[in-house]
């Protein structure tokens, strides 16, 4: 049955509150993030040019699918982890920033991980838009962590699989499309995701041993190789 006008004003109402606290935020985020980038790198611009695509995204994902009458601070932590992603992406390109810093913010990223989650089941927020942007989040710090040590020179192309494996996954889901199902919900993926990030930061550390570099990252390539076949194989496996 086709929605009332009353009923339709009434849902945009309701998506035009979250959807204005969120460009509210992004563009205080954005304003912070450009004072704090430009303190310590030299192309800040990029930094700053990657928030404003991702905020443009997820206000476009926010719009078309969100069921919650209010932002809700899960969300308000993903977009902060968006951040601290854009600079990480900047610090990438810049020949003079200190390891220090893109490490304190790398772990200060995956350590909000736990808390956008925690904070969306406390206060009954979950959605599919969160779920998707908390995901792509962590994808991203992923691939910038890795592309990041590669450009370090200190480990192999081995590394680009901790970043790189989601994208191929999804790349793959345009020529398979069984590979677009709904995959259930495996501790095994969370547990590997944490692994991949938590060895990214590892390598990352100044402090961590150059002989162990190479063992950490083809270790937690296999791991994450691993989970990701277990969860293709299921996608792909006969119909009954």
């Amino acid at each position: 049955m086709l929605e009332t006008v009353p009923q339709q004003i009434t849902r945009l109402d309701q998506i035009g509150r979250p959807v204005s606290k969120f460009v509210f935020l992004a563009i205080g985020l954005g304003a912070a993030l450009v004072l704090f980038s430009s303190a310590f790198l030299t192309s800040f611009i990029i930094s700053i040019v990657c928030f404003a695509f991702a905020a443009a995204l997820a206000t476009r994902g926010l719009m078309l699918n969100y069921p919650h009458p209010s932002l809700g601070w899960c969300n308000v932590v993903t977009l902060l982890r968006v951040a601290l992603v854009a600079f990480l992406i900047g610090a990438i390109f810049d020949p003079v920033i200190s390891v220090w810093v893109t490490f304190v913010v790398a772990t200060i990223a995956f350590a909000l991980d736990g808390a956008d989650g925690w904070l969306a089941r406390r206060d009954g927020m979950t959605s599919f838009f969160g779920s998707s942007f908390d995901m792509e989040t962590d994808a991203a710090l992923g691939a910038v962590l890795a592309l990041g040590l590669l450009i370090q020179g200190n480990v192999g192309l081995e590394i680009l699989v901790l970043g790189c494996m989601r994208y191929l996954f999804v790349a793959g889901s345009l020529f398979v499309p069984a590979l677009r199902g709904d995959l259930p919900e495996s501790y095994r993926r969370k547990a590997i995701c944490v692994v991949q990030i938590v060895a990214l930061i590892i390598l990352l550390c100044p402090l961590t041993p150059v002989s162990f570099l190479m063992p950490i990252s083809i270790i937690a390539a296999a791991l994450l190789v691993w989970s990701f076949a277990v969860d293709t194989l299921w996608l792909l496996r006969p119909s009954v």
